[in-house]
């Protein structure tokens, strides 16, 4: 009985082992990174400052900070170029009421936006969207002074 046991439970505490082993590599981590290196989900960040986001084209494609912009036009991908700061999102693009409310990374969904004196914020979803748009004064204090300490 000992030996069935042994072989049954084997495989699941060999898992979690590996959970917990690799669980510190994944903390902090942008994981849908892991499989992508698209900045804002490909989407064209100029694009955001005019109204209406779309997604770019690998035709007019930057690095930057390790990923890879997309734009929609070569005059997106100038801007772009001429001030990353200034297009760029907040907060490494991380859910900025997660990075506020909890000091925590959570991804930024490139759906659920908010620009606030000309900063891009992006949220995780649109239920996270109504608890950031109740105080982003607020949240933008607070989310300010916690990404100061990464």
């Amino acid at each position: 009985m000992t030996n069935r046991q042994e072989f049954w439970y084997g495989p699941f505490t060999g898992f979690a082992q590996l959970v917990f082993l690799f669980r510190g590599f994944f903390r902090g981590r942008d994981l849908h990174r892991i499989f992508s290196n698209k900045a804002v989900s490909g989407y064209d960040t100029v694009s955001f400052f005019e109204g209406t986001p779309a997604k770019g084209s690998s035709s007019f494609k930057t690095e930057y900070k390790g990923a890879d912009w997309l734009f929609i036009s070569q005059a997106n991908l100038d801007k772009f170029l001429a001030d990353p700061e200034k297009y760029a999102p907040q907060y490494g693009g991380y859910c900025a009421w997660a990075i506020a409310e909890k000091d925590d990374l959570a991804p930024g969904d490139p759906e659920f936006w908010t620009i606030v004196d000309n900063k891009l914020y992006l949220n995780y979803d649109n239920s996270v969207q109504k608890k950031w748009e109740k105080d982003i004064p607020g949240f933008i204090e607070t989310g300010d002074k916690n990404w100061a300490k990464r």
